[in-house]
């Protein structure tokens, strides 16, 4: 899911990938482009299935609504399959965003992760899918899921940065809240800093 390093906090804005498990077809038309293919096929990676460590924390259950808003089309972002769990009552769980300190609104934003950020930035943003413009990860806020919450976990799905920047779909899971402010508890912000190897 994440590294494990934690130069600046590259958490997760995770503007992820989800799109439901679904067979994906193999036999493209042979006169369509590769471009075209591509957005009209995406191979997801991963699983949407939990650790047994977080596994004990939750409860899979069915919200079709809930999971159409964190699935995303290829190139776009959000999740590219996921699955929805309700917090278990006697769970507790601390999970991390990497936000943007320019806008205090991305504070509580709708992408988490079940790792704290580590490693190289860089590596943070391709698995998940966070692209420069959308955030430059130099905040970490670190909260515990509230009993009862109802979150997306699934995979990233491709995101289109740039005509020279596109990240693949990913296998590392993401988490995703509708209303992160009022489903969290007990959060920790901290400053990302330079650190160069």
């Amino acid at each position: 899911m994440l590294k494990h390093g934690l130069p600046v906090f590259a958490l997760i804005s995770l503007a992820g990938c989800a799109q439901l498990s679904q067979p994906v077809p193999t036999n493209a038309p042979a006169n369509t482009d590769a471009a075209d293919t591509a957005a009209a096929v995406s191979v997801c990676e991963g699983s949407v299935e939990l650790a047994p460590h977080l596994a004990e924390h939750f409860t899979a259950i069915e919200d079709a609504e809930l999971l159409n808003q964190a699935l995303g089309e290829p190139e776009q972002g959000k999740l590219c399959q996921g699955q929805v769990y309700e917090v278990n009552p006697d769970a507790k769980l601390t999970i991390h965003r990497a936000w943007n300190s320019t806008n205090p609104y991305s504070q509580f934003g709708k992408w988490w992760a079940f790792d704290q950020p580590a490693g190289k930035v860089a590596d943070y943003r391709e698995d998940y899918e966070i692209c420069y413009q959308w955030s430059p990860l130099d905040k970490l806020v670190s909260c515990e899921l509230k009993a009862g919450t109802k979150v997306v976990v699934g995979n990233g799905q491709s995101a289109k940065c740039s005509q020279y920047l596109t990240y693949g779909t990913s296998e590392a899971q993401q988490i995703y809240l509708v209303d992160a402010e009022a489903a969290l508890t007990a959060c920790e912000v901290l400053d990302a800093e330079f650190s160069w190897k």
